[in-house]
């Protein structure tokens, strides 16, 4: 077995040694160690002034979870062995991850950014309130291209040219990587959590509640169109068929009239009456039907309508991440002392 060199182990007397040499040489820096830190609080305290605070507004909310459908659903299992469809399970494509997405969507993001706001008294879109936050008009006063740009509260999109798209991509990549963000808290509960997060406490509130109605809004129209869709259909047979029933009425009123004192010979003039009565007693029964139909997609409708629950809305003053004169000086200190030490160290390593 190889026995170890004494001259390769270092004593606790050779360690102790080696550690007050480093004190005395780092102590012999101290003027320069200190001065590091002076600056670095300097920097820090500096920093802290300049740099703006960023507000996030978060908003969370939860969607209805139906498992199952219950004895509606085996109503409306019924009405499909008949033929009748009633748009149930429309609108089922934003669930979990989908529906995240939905929210980073441009269409979403830039539909909210239409959306009107009062600010300083005045009422202007989202887009015009990130544009002012920005000072983007200070630059664009002398580009004939963006000099007249506005953009004003509910603009629908047809309205906009080359330039608003461009500007309107720009906000939209800005606020998706940066300032947006969507995320489901756990994946057996249906809770969204949105953050918005920007330099401007207002813009992060209103974008957030804008957005998140915005969202609510297609998702809730989405889910029951189809729904909605049978049951506007199933209303207006429904009218037609009582407006046919209404005047078989009439006319079987009129022919009646018609034959009042009539000869019971002359069977051939009761026949307009018999012709009627039977379009009364058809359209009854159509009638009945169809009432039986809209009923049931009424409450189709009411059950494909999802209910989207606000838990957490945003409330000012928002959370910041501003740093304050005194954490700025330790921590400017602190590490600027630290990044000198390190510094003092090397070059000792290296040179001596």
């Amino acid at each position: 077995m190889e026995e170890q060199n004494p001259k390769d182990e270092i004593s606790l007397k050779e360690l102790l040694e080696k550690v007050k040499e480093w004190y005395a040489y780092l102590l012999s820096q101290w003027r320069v160690i200190v001065l590091a830190g002076v600056i670095g609080a300097a920097l820090g305290l500096t920093y802290s002034f300049i740099k703006k605070p960023v507000y996030t507004a978060t908003l969370s909310f939860a969607l209805e979870d139906e498992k199952s459908s219950g004895g509606l659903g085996g109503a409306l299992g019924l009405a499909s062995s008949f033929g009748i469809d009633l748009g149930g399970g429309g609108g089922s494509i934003f669930t979990g991850s989908n529906l995240t997405e939905l929210f980073k969507s441009r269409t979403m993001v830039e539909q909210t950014l239409m959306t009107p706001v009062i600010v300083n008294g005045k009422a202007i879109s989202l887009a015009e309130m990130y544009i002012q936050n920005n000072e983007w008009r200070e630059s664009w006063d002398d580009n004939p291209k963006f000099k007249n740009i506005k953009f004003l509260p509910n603009t629908k999109r047809k309205y906009f040219t080359r330039v608003h798209d461009s500007i309107l991509g720009v906000i939209y990549q800005n606020l998706s990587k940066s300032s947006l963000s969507v995320a489901q808290r756990d994946k057996k509960i249906d809770i969204i959590s949105m953050d918005v997060a920007s330099t401007n406490e207002l813009f992060s509130l209103y974008f957030c509640e804008a957005l998140a109605r915005q969202v609510g809004k297609f998702y809730v129209d989405t889910k029951s169109k189809k729904a909605r869709m049978n049951m506007e259909i199933l209303e207006r047979q429904t009218d037609s068929i009582r407006t046919e029933l209404n005047s078989a009425i009439t006319g079987v009123a009129v022919a009646t009239d018609n034959t009042f004192m009539l000869n019971p010979a002359l069977n051939v003039r009761r026949a307009p009456s018999a012709r009627r009565q039977v379009d009364v007693q058809a359209n009854t029964a159509i009638l009945t039907e169809l009432v039986k139909q809209f009923e049931l997609a009424k409450v189709t409708v009411r059950k494909e309508t999802p209910l989207i629950q606000v838990i957490d809305r945003p409330i000012l003053p928002l959370p910041n991440d501003r740093i304050g004169k005194g954490l700025g000086i330790i921590f400017g200190g602190l590490l600027f002392g630290i990044l000198m030490t390190l510094f003092l160290s090397l070059r000792k390593i290296l040179f001596h």
